[in-house]
């Protein structure tokens, strides 16, 4: 089925204003990205507008339609790439308003009679630079890597700018092979690519935003909001996952810790400090047992780890090093008040048959509350596991 050129250009500007609503729509529900969308908005409704002038810029005077148009139009990509840009927390300014002004010298020094020749070739190599920068700026965004939205994005940013780059550089050879059937073929492929491109851009940008969203909920609500460790959600998910995938082939342990007389901590010295008793432990523990283990807040003064292989071997020195440097430095740490706080840690070790987390936590807790018995500040291995020789 043939669709007239006039019929794509109307497809085009309507998904465009719908892409440009929908996303300055958005942009109140994802506050970090507001920027960004309220220039992607800005950017399709944009290139809304150039497309609206180019359905009638033969009937403005001279040189003026063909010239507005593609300004208007180049004027788009610039915000849909300093949207995209702004997800890394750049801008280019300078650089867009550069192009522009660039641009209109070509137009001016055109006229009238090189107008088809600057619209036709010329006018398309900015469009692929700007989307080629585009392309760029989305795979240098770490924060959003792991999304498959933004291959997705990738690829059609980039598709585009080849399309444009070959208007520049191939379509004139084209042309002056085959005559104005190439021409013509070269447009319809054109105006095709551009209304995906204005329906499959937005919509993955916008998919975009929302799955990194989505993301940083999940990761609030598994993240206990004093400490920033994990929370027991988020411990006894990652925790089982981690002793199933590691079932009878390396070793595992689970700490299990309990800060001694945190109550009096409280009492005497108001919530505010046992607070930041509770947050120097969560740095302590993490900076000892190093980001690889699985170590959570798991309520009030708890806290927890799991670990595997190497980790899991070591755990006694690991576990006696946490509760050395917790007693050790917490006065330092905390406003110089000399606190005496210190831990009591349980530990079960398991060489190939590491049972459900839920079990091994209890067999941990039990050598806890022989630690707290024996006076606290210590670590205690429980009986019911074999313990492994540390390193």
């Amino acid at each position: 089925m043939h669709v007239d050129l006039f019929t794509l250009y109307l497809i085009i500007i309507g998904t465009l204003l719908a892409s440009a609503c929908l996303t300055y729509w958005e942009h109140r529900t994802h506050p970090g990205r507001s920027t960004s969308l309220r220039l992607l908005a800005a950017g399709f409704a944009t290139l809304a507008a150039g497309c609206s002038i180019a359905l009638y810029r033969a009937a403005l005077p001279g040189v003026l339609g063909s010239a507005l148009s593609n300004l208007v139009i180049l004027g788009g990509y610039l915000l849909v790439l300093n949207a995209v840009a702004a997800l890394n927390g750049r801008l280019y300014r300078a650089g867009s308003l550069g192009l522009l002004g660039v641009m209109a010298l070509i137009w001016a020094g055109a006229g009238y009679s090189g107008q088809n020749l600057v619209w036709t070739y010329v006018s398309a190599f900015p469009i692929a630079l700007v989307s080629g920068l585009t392309a760029w700026e989305l795979l240098r965004c770490k924060a959003l890597r792991p999304l498959l939205p933004l291959r997705i994005a990738v690829a059609v940013t980039g598709l585009h700018a080849l399309l444009y780059l070959g208007r520049s550089f191939i379509l004139p050879w084209w042309v002056a092979r085959d005559g104005p059937a190439a021409q013509m073929l070269a447009s319809n492929i054109t105006m095709y690519e551009g209304v995906l491109y204005s329906i499959v851009l937005p919509m993955t940008l916008l998919k975009l935003v929302r799955e990194e969203t989505h993301g940083q909920l999940l990761r609030e609500s598994q993240t206990d909001y004093l400490t920033r460790l994990g929370n027991r959600r988020w411990f006894f998910e990652q925790g089982q996952r981690l002793i199933d995938g590691g079932r009878g082939r390396e070793p595992l342990a689970v700490l299990a810790f309990d800060l001694d007389q945190f109550k009096s901590i409280n009492d005497r010295y108001g919530h505010q400090t046992g607070d930041l008793v509770l947050k120097s432990f969560a740095d302590i523990a993490r900076g000892v047992l190093g980001p690889a283990v699985l170590l959570a807040r798991i309520g009030g003064e708890e806290f927890a780890a799991v670990l595997a292989g190497n980790d899991a071997r070591r755990a006694v020195a690991l576990g006696e090093d946490v509760a050395r440097r917790f007693a050790e430095t917490l006065s330092s740490r905390v406003d110089s008040l000399g606190i005496p706080a210190t831990v009591s840690i349980g530990l079960a070790q398991y060489e190939h048959d590491a049972p459900a987390l839920a079990q091994g936590l209890s067999t941990a807790d039990q050598a806890l509350y022989r630690a707290k018995a024996l006076g606290g500040n210590r670590l205690e291995v429980a009986q019911l596991a074999a313990p492994m020789a540390a390193d």
